[in-house]
């Protein structure tokens, strides 16, 4: 829906004009809410609701092997109720059990520990379910909304940032059932538009499980792929030479790292990036982060990673000269099945790793590592080139859950405060 604007200025004697002062789009009004559309209603959760509650302590004397589903903080998540790290109950008799039972078209909210403010709905027929004592329910006079509800609500939607701002000054993050009344839901005038809106980010939620599924598919068969050709259990065709197996310090070059002096280091892009440990990585990638110009010892383009502080063993790659700090080697081989071969090896360097501060190894344990590799360069060659497609998919994947997660951000923006109509 396009809006008319009427841009006001201010003139200053001496001065020309004033920046134009915020605007109120033609059609549209300011609310507790923020600015939505003139025939929107605004309305608390309290006046919405037939019912708001919260769970209560002692739950853990009913844990059960079987029973009662029970609902904690971290199975509420963004919208939807996540069951993978499932907990159960014999619940109590009477009305403590029945003023903590979780009905479909409830609207729970993480009200405190790790997780405050993220909400979801119960979108299914439990045959029994109870809330803990960190999550607050509502249930709605009117179950048809209750999907709108939960997304004007949920992280990232407008209505999430008042659960925020409910918590300023806190020292310990939390809501209270006062909080939840006080909740304001801007609602469009019609189910009809209300249905459309949550149907519209269903519609991406689904997208994204789909990706999600899709990405574990892939992963598994990356992990199954990487034991299968790297133990040498699976030859590509035309491949029979044997396998040796040698020592890393005989098969490549090994630059151990060393720290230069704080004094050098500069956010200014000056000397090269410093590369210490995990913080200077991200998706196996070296990053950015800080300079230093003072080079003590340089990585290369190309050259693997490897950590050598707590965590030890993580490969990542190098994409430009790089300085090393002491958490880091740069490890050079001329093709890529190295670089695959120690990713495989990550969950193994926990027996070389000792410190009674951290875990550590050093040279020496970097270069008696053994690898097995096969002794025809072409089937090393042939090897990564398998299992570089494979991360060349993951990736490729990746990148579109996360163009599609912002898409969605944008969609609950737009959507949700009424900037976009579905009529």
């Amino acid at each position: 829906m396009n809006s008319e604007t009427v841009e006001v200025r201010e003139v200053s004697p001496g001065y020309g004009f004033m920046p134009a002062k915020p605007t109120m789009p033609a059609g549209y009004k300011q609310t507790e809410a923020g600015v939505v559309p003139e025939d929107w209603n605004v309305l608390s959760l309290d006046e919405l609701s037939d019912f708001t509650t919260s769970g209560s302590r002692g739950w853990a004397a009913y844990y059960s092997e079987h029973g009662a589903l029970f609902i904690r903080s971290q199975n509420v998540r963004s919208g939807r109720l996540d069951f993978r790290d499932s907990r159960f109950v014999k619940p109590p008799q009477g009305a403590e059990g029945s003023r903590t039972r979780a009905k479909r078209d409830d609207v729970l909210i993480t009200i405190t520990g790790n997780n405050v403010g993220n909400v979801a709905l119960v979108e299914q027929d439990f045959e029994e379910a109870y809330i803990s004592q960190h999550v607050g329910l509502v249930r709605l006079k009117n179950p048809q909304i209750a999907q709108y509800v939960c997304r004007f609500l949920s992280p990232s939607a407008p209505g999430n940032l008042q659960i925020w701002a409910s918590q300023s000054g806190q020292s310990k993050p939390g809501l209270t059932l006062q909080n939840l009344h006080g909740f304001i839901v801007a609602l469009p005038p019609t189910q009809y538009e209300q249905h459309a809106i949550s149907t519209a980010l269903s519609e991406v939620d689904a997208l994204l499980e789909g990706l999600d599924r899709l990405i574990a598919k892939k992963r598994d068969i990356k992990q199954a792929t990487l034991q299968q050709l790297l133990t040498g259990q699976t030859r590509l065709p035309g491949f029979e030479e044997e396998w040796e197996v040698k020592r890393l310090g005989d098969l490549a070059e090994i630059v151990m790292g060393q720290s230069p002096s704080s004094s050098n280091y500069n956010v200014r892009g000056k000397g090269l990036p410093l590369i210490q440990g995990n913080a200077d990585i991200a998706d196996r990638c070296a990053m950015k982060r800080i300079f230093t110009t003072q080079i003590t010892k340089r990585g290369q383009a190309g050259d693997i990673l490897l950590s050598v502080r707590a965590p030890v063993g993580e490969v990542s790659k190098a994409g430009f000269d790089v300085c090393l700090g002491r958490g880091v080697c740069a490890i050079r081989f001329p093709n890529n099945f190295l670089y695959h071969y120690l990713i495989f090896l990550e969950p193994t360097w926990s027996k070389h790793s000792k410190g009674s501060t951290f875990d550590s190894v050093n040279s020496t344990d970097v270069k008696a590592l053994d690898i097995e590799i096969p002794s025809d360069v072409s089937e090393q060659e042939a090897i990564a080139a398998v299992l570089s497609d494979l991360d060349a998919d993951l990736e490729a994947l990746t990148q579109r859950r996360a163009k599609t997660a912002a898409i969605k951000q944008a969609m609950m923006q737009a959507l949700l405060s009424g900037r976009i109509r579905l009529v």
